[in-house]
């Protein structure tokens, strides 16, 4: 059984810097879980990282205005995997982006599978019951599967029909790769106050590295706050009033640390429920000797790759 290790939680908790020790250790590879890391030229306010004691794959993999969505990510990181599998390496996820983690690890049925508009404009007239009769005569499973407000949205039913209609939503698709893994979760964390503080921290260096310049450089370039990721981005996309001079500097700051605090929030919601994670704080003297151990002991195992 392959064994994959994954370095995950909020922003600002020091997931990079204790992926590339634990790279060092164990003769592994980084493989970014970001997806907004995935962006060219989009380093600083991202807080990019490219470390020099060890090799990470998949940043700067398209533009800022290519689409970029779960389905992209499982095509490049698959095959990144399995290069750093087939050269007996450790491949290790490191990453806040908790639904591209999920995709890898328990696969999603509907990746990958287009919007077919044909079939949602012979759908969309219909009623819920109507919608609900077909979905259970195409896929019975499905249906019981989806939570009771699910059952009752017209625009998830059309979906859950789409993907059961779909060849490509078989049981051997993406969504099966996972079953060949060996999974150690490990997550970083601290006190939200701790948190707070290490994130307003990071956001003032990004603002003397020069993000401001960055943006300049991407606008200058042509990408736009609208068909680009700039608009749609922590770090970016609060600066969009600032060059359209209807903020000052300090409130487009201020308003970057909020929406980073709302998103370190979502991010612990996200990965708080998956039971899977080893949790460590990340100010407890020593936790990073016992990541060591921890992965130590998975790695060396009974059913280790290299055994």
């Amino acid at each position: 059984m392959s064994k994959l290790l994954i370095i995950c939680g909020p922003t600002a908790t020091g997931k990079t810097s204790l992926a590339v020790k634990l790279a060092k250790k164990f003769d592994g590879e980084l493989i970014s879980v970001d997806s907004r890391q995935v962006y060219k030229g989009m380093d600083i306010g991202t807080g990019k990282d490219h470390p020099k004691d060890a090799i990470i794959h998949l940043l700067d993999v398209v533009e800022p205005d290519e689409k970029f969505n779960v389905a992209k990510y499982c095509q490049l990181a698959w095959p990144a995997i399995e290069d750093i599998w087939k050269r007996e390496k450790l491949p290790i996820l490191v990453g806040g982006t908790g639904f591209y983690i999920k995709a890898i690890v328990d696969g999603i049925g509907s990746l990958g599978i287009e919007p077919d508009w044909g079939l949602r404009r012979e759908l969309e007239n219909l009623e819920i019951g109507e919608l609900v009769k077909k979905l259970k005569k195409l896929d019975p499973e499905r249906w019981k599967g989806m939570n009771e407000s699910d059952q009752q949205n017209p625009r998830r039913l059309i979906r859950a029909i789409e993907i059961a209609k779909s060849q490509k939503a078989t049981k051997k698709g993406i969504a099966k790769k996972g079953a060949k893994l060996d999974v150690l979760m490990i997550g970083l964390t601290t006190s939200k106050k701790l948190l707070y503080q290490r994130i307003d921290k990071r956001v003032e260096e990004r603002v003397k590295q020069g993000v401001e310049k960055e943006i300049k450089k991407l606008l200058d370039k042509g990408h736009t706050w609208e068909s680009s990721a700039l608009g749609k981005t922590i770090a970016y996309k609060e600066w969009q009033l600032f060059f359209r001079g209807e903020a000052s500097k300090d409130e487009v700051i201020q308003g970057w640390k909020f929406n980073e605090h709302a998103y370190a929030r979502r991010q612990l919601t996200w990965f708080k429920k998956d039971k899977r994670i080893k949790w460590f704080d990340i100010i407890k003297l020593g936790f990073e000797h016992e990541v060591e151990k921890l992965v130590s002991s998975w790695y060396t195992s009974f059913d280790a790759q290299k055994s």
